[in-house]
């Protein structure tokens, strides 16, 4: 593992190891040079292969000919930046550090520097951190209206950081928290970086389309339905460790009660709601057009529904706002009914109060009757045993 370089004489050692340090002698002639070889092996676990929020441990190891000399260690992550190390063994051949939890952005060449007051050392030794995750938010809220078409995506970074090892990942979907998972799809990324998906739900309509980059994972869901509210969950898994990532599906409708035109004088309810509660920064809001400020109905805290009541034909929209940012929006137009619905109506009110004061009239005309009937048959039976009682019989002699 070692040459001479014939113009210089310099002597060139390869694939260093431990071993190789000591006391290296040049001579020529009378002449000799004594050069101390001070060698560092620099480690770190899962061969730098990791998910987010596990913690790596990095091994700093060294070899000289003379008394070992105590190390002063700093680390620097990939935007050189100071990492707190928990020292876990700290003698002089032998240094394990223990590093923080890690993030996806924490990807990148960290930096080891190494000193020495004697000898004097001080020397850099740079090693790679590869973090396989997500470059979505830790927990993602998509908005989506009834009937619209929605498409919800994952952007994975193993391609940004260079992953170079195979990896597999699945879909699963679940209506609350606590609910049982429903897998949906499963999928595999080669070492090449090539991506294969298969599906697994015939029951939940949703396509798989086509990622271009190939490092993202989406979903497509045609028509919303309410029902397809809740928590879309992409696993990966890497050598049966986990990591996840959630988008939380927020799916709203509009409806009035009653359905259809609005009569002259008559009123509806119209109601906006939505899946699951709001968070706190969040709120409904339902808003007519060009109408005034008190055509406006804003839902309480953590309300998932809001309701105003109405008496008059117009447009009305319905406004789903997260920090001061309009997020979805559904309308609503309320019809003025035509004025012989009005009087068909009013004439169908009145013939149906009509209706229920005549047969009111009729039952209590055929009680009166029953009430009557039944008097003159007691009258009756009582004539007949009264007859009976006294009856008499006569003899011709």
């Amino acid at each position: 593992r070692s040459e001479i370089i014939p113009n210089t004489k310099q002597l060139k050692v390869l694939n260093l190891k431990l071993t190789d340090a000591g006391i290296y002698t040049c001579e020529y002639g009378s002449h000799k040079v004594h050069i101390s070889l001070h060698v560092f092996e620099l480690t770190i676990s899962s061969d730098g292969h990791f998910l987010p929020n596990e913690v790596p441990k990095l091994t700093l190891m060294q070899n000289s000919s003379k008394p070992l000399p105590n190390l002063s260690i700093t680390l620097f992550n990939s935007n050189n930046n100071t990492v707190i190390t928990n020292p876990l063994e700290n003698a002089p051949q032998k240094y394990i550090l223990q590093l923080k939890k890690l993030e996806a952005t924490d990807s990148g060449t960290w930096m080891c520097h190494v000193h020495a007051d004697s000898p004097l050392i001080n020397q850099n030794i740079a090693f790679d951190v590869k973090v396989l995750g997500f470059q979505n938010p830790v927990l993602e809220r998509k908005y989506a209206t009834v009937d619209s078409t929605v498409i919800l995506s994952w952007h994975l970074n193993f391609r940004k950081i260079i992953w170079k090892e195979g990896f597999t990942g699945r879909l699963n979907w679940k209506r609350q928290e606590n609910a049982t998972p429903h897998e949906l799809f499963d999928f595999n990324v080669t070492a090449r970086g090539e991506q294969h998906k298969t599906k697994k739900s015939n029951h939940f309509r949703f396509e798989i389309p086509e990622s271009k980059p190939e490092s993202t994972i989406e979903l497509k869901l045609h028509k919303v339905h309410f029902n397809h509210s809740g928590q879309y969950q992409c696993q990966l898994a890497y050598k049966g460790r986990y990591t996840q990532n959630k988008i939380e599906l927020v799916v709203m409708k509009v409806s009035a009660n009653p359905v259809g035109p609005l009569p002259s004088g008559a009123k509806t309810t119209l109601i906006c709601q939505v899946s699951s509660p709001l968070p706190p920064n969040a709120h409904l809001l339902w808003e007519r057009v060009n109408g005034t400020q008190e055509d406006v109905k804003k839902s309480k805290q953590n309300e998932a529904k809001v309701e105003v009541n109405i008496s008059a034909a117009g447009l009305w929209n319905c406004h789903l706002i997260e920090d001061n940012d309009m997020k979805i929006s559904l309308s609503y137009p309320v019809e003025e009914a035509p004025v012989w619905i009005s009087y068909a109506v009013t004439g169908a009110s009145i013939g149906g109060s009509v209706l229920v004061f005549g047969l009111a009239c009729l039952c209590i005309i055929s009680g009166i009757s029953w009430q009557r009937r039944r008097q003159r048959a007691k009258r009756m039976i009582r004539a007949r045993q009264y007859l009976l009682e006294n009856k008499t019989c006569q003899c011709q002699q």
